[in-house]
């Protein structure tokens, strides 16, 4: 059965979409501007092309890339190095973040710990990592894991703990046990805050494996960015930070477009 909405609803509806139209039409257009302002500023010498290269010499330098071949490769490597260490430490997040709610004693034993984790430079572990796991991609994606895990800990655990009591009272009187509790309601109610634990991994999961990748890589973007910065190619440097521009706005789409699933079925607002 359809839905029957009013006038005025309908109209509200119709003010968000062209809210929603501007705000992208600005964005692009602010974007737009400061390439093209970047362009003229380095063809009018006003800025030194060679230390910050321009956006012509970029293009060149990914068409470079492209045609021998190795651009796709890179990112191949980069991506699954990334994606892995995401998933790994959302799922992982999301369990350990439960397990502490599951056992409130774990949870006031491991707190300052995880604040002292979380607080850890994980750079300063990056030299154990590579004696632990080796210098290859293992490296790298442990390196990840280890800068976006406890963040998700915390923010599911949080979540989970602003619940409002009486929805865990009102499943007890009822018999639920705990992983009921948390399935049919913890983990739905906590939804946004898992969502925004998504958000915070993104941009982590993209540091630890660039991180990963100076040290280690011998393929992937951020090998591409060292090695451009050690033989002081500016233009393949930007290109590389260029490219994981894009990439990870493309990462922060999929989980925008999963947040925007998840209101309409009702699991946030």
């Amino acid at each position: 059965m359809m839905e029957k909405y009013s006038d005025e609803h309908i109209l509200y509806l119709r003010e968000l979409k062209r809210k929603n139209i501007a705000i992208n039409l600005i964005r692009i257009s602010l974007l737009v501007a400061i390439i093209i302002l970047w362009q003229i500023a380095a063809d009018m010498k006003w800025i030194n092309s060679v230390i910050t290269s321009s956006p012509k010499e970029i293009i060149l330098t990914i068409h470079s890339l492209i045609s021998d071949k190795t651009l796709f490769r890179h990112i191949g490597y980069t991506l699954f190095e990334t994606l892995t260490g995401f998933s790994l430490a959302t799922l992982f997040g999301i369990i350990l973040g439960s397990a502490l709610w599951a056992f409130p004693v774990a949870s006031r034993v491991m707190d300052p710990y995880l604040v002292v984790l979380n607080a850890l430079p994980k750079v300063a572990l990056g030299p154990l990592i590579i004696v632990w796991a080796g210098a290859g991609m293992e490296a790298i994606i442990i390196m990840t894991l280890s800068i976006s895990l406890i963040s998700t800990v915390i923010s599911v655990y949080s979540g989970l703990r602003s619940v409002n009591e009486e929805t865990i009272l009102l499943m007890r009187s009822f018999g639920a046990n705990q992983l009921q509790m948390l399935k049919y309601a913890l983990l739905p109610a906590s939804c946004q805050s898992i969502i925004g634990a998504l958000k915070i991994n993104v941009s982590l999961s993209w540091v630890g494996v660039i991180m990963g990748e100076f040290l280690v890589s011998k393929a992937g973007i951020g090998y591409l960015i060292m090695y451009g910065s050690q033989v002081f190619n500016l233009d393949l440097v930007m290109a590389g930070i260029i490219i994981l521009c894009i990439l990870a706005g493309g990462m922060y789409l999929m989980v925008s477009l999963f947040e925007g699933w998840t209101k309409k079925k009702g699991w946030t607002v």
